[in-house]
């Protein structure tokens, strides 16, 4: 009999993703706090030394570059966060260097972009590199390259947190710690509230979970705790367990791992949907949206194909092969999925029988513009 349900529940974690925000690794100005880095890079190197694979996402280059040129707030303008992330990124994967040199550990730099988790081929390049660097015992040190994305380039991430639970995907991680400057979810906001509850666990993530978790973040970072839910609604799908936790104390890692009651516990769930549905789900853009019928909503809900029959309208100029958007008559989000058709052959077929399909177009591609396989339901 286990003692706790934690026990149960991170019984066999074997690879570990730990995300360390940027209030966790600078101090109340905004530079680099030595002290807790080197602490955050023994626990790492301690659990590497257990036989643990682990993979590090970290943010403060921004902070860094802050901290170096002695700047107290964050700038406004696009051009100096990523003047700012580039100075930061060389000082702090220099620290993070000579730091774990002093437990004999080697570790890989990857900046990584929208693109990498957009494009499938890229994708599953990165995981290959990923692979590689675990297999010899290599730290994975990642960050958003920050100096090169914006959201006008629709190659940006946006935070680590949800970096990290991309990349909790990307490796099939079976444990995310979220390392933050609050304990971990709590029903109500503790720094305005004495009667604030800390939640050990959660298991279904409910609108009400989404709504204790407020819309602040620290003053140097870009996440805050909406942004951690988001990233343990997805990686859970998966059956990655996640727990949010203080970043005050860096043996937080360790005691999680052992299984401590430490944070909140976002549980894994057990039909988890595969890892090419969760790339699907979250990594690429979308190119487009077609707009389905009643019908063809519950066919796709009882695990059926997209057929012509059941489309309405057609949005966007895709290719075959893209991933696009579904939507139901009321114009609410229900799927994603990957076309057999572009967004002009569709626009011809749409509302007729597959069977008309090849004396429409002259060939045929499939039966279904987008086969089940291909689909990923929004719950």
């Amino acid at each position: 009999m286990k003692n706790n349900k934690r026990e149960e529940i991170l019984e066999n974690v074997q690879r570990i993703v730990v995300k360390v925000g940027t209030s966790t690794l600078t101090t109340e100005d905004g530079r680099l706090n030595i002290d807790k880095i080197k602490k955050i890079v023994m626990e790492l190197s301690n659990l590497q030394n257990k036989g643990y694979d682990v993979i590090l996402v970290t943010s403060g280059a921004v902070g860094a570059g802050m901290g170096l040129l002695n700047i107290s707030e964050k700038p406004k303008t696009l051009a100096e966060k990523q003047m700012l992330s580039a100075v930061g990124q060389v000082s702090l994967m220099q620290i993070y260097q000579t730091l774990f040199k002093e437990h004999s550990k080697i570790i890989g730099q990857l900046l990584l972009t929208k693109e990498e988790f957009s494009n499938r081929k890229r994708y599953l390049n990165m995981r290959n590199v990923c692979n590689a660097f675990l297999k010899r015992k290599i730290i994975p040190i990642i960050n958003e390259n920050d100096a090169i994305v914006s959201n006008a380039l629709k190659i940006k991430v946006g935070d680590n947190d949800t970096m990290s639970a991309l990349v909790s995907g990307l490796i099939d991680a079976d444990l995310l710690i979220i390392l933050s400057d609050i304990d971990g979810l709590y029903n109500k906001n503790p720094r305005k509230y004495e009667d604030a509850n800390l939640i050990n666990m959660v298991g279904d993530i409910s609108e009400d979970i989404k709504n204790m978790a407020g819309a602040e973040g620290s003053k140097f970072g870009t996440g805050g705790m909406i942004t951690k839910i988001i990233a343990a609604e997805m990686v859970t799908k998966i059956g990655t367990s996640l727990v949010i936790a203080s970043g005050d104390d860096p043996r937080n890692i360790t005691r999680i791992v052992e299984k401590e009651n430490i944070g909140t516990l976002f549980v894994k769930k057990n039909k988890k949907i595969s890892l090419k549905k969760y790339w699907l789900a979250y990594g690429p853009n979308k190119e487009g949206v077609l707009t389905i019928d009643n019908g063809a909503k519950t066919a796709l809900k009882n695990g059926k194909s997209l057929l012509s029959v059941g489309i309405k309208s057609v949005e966007g100029n895709f290719d075959k092969g893209a991933v696009i958007e579904i939507e139901n008559l009321e114009g609410k989000v229900i799927a994603t999925g990957i076309s057999n058709y572009s967004a002009e052959e569709i626009n011809l077929i749409k509302g007729l029988k597959s069977e008309n399909i090849e004396e429409i177009l002259g060939y045929k591609y499939d039966d279904a513009v987008i086969h089940i396989d291909n689909v990923v339901i929004k719950k």
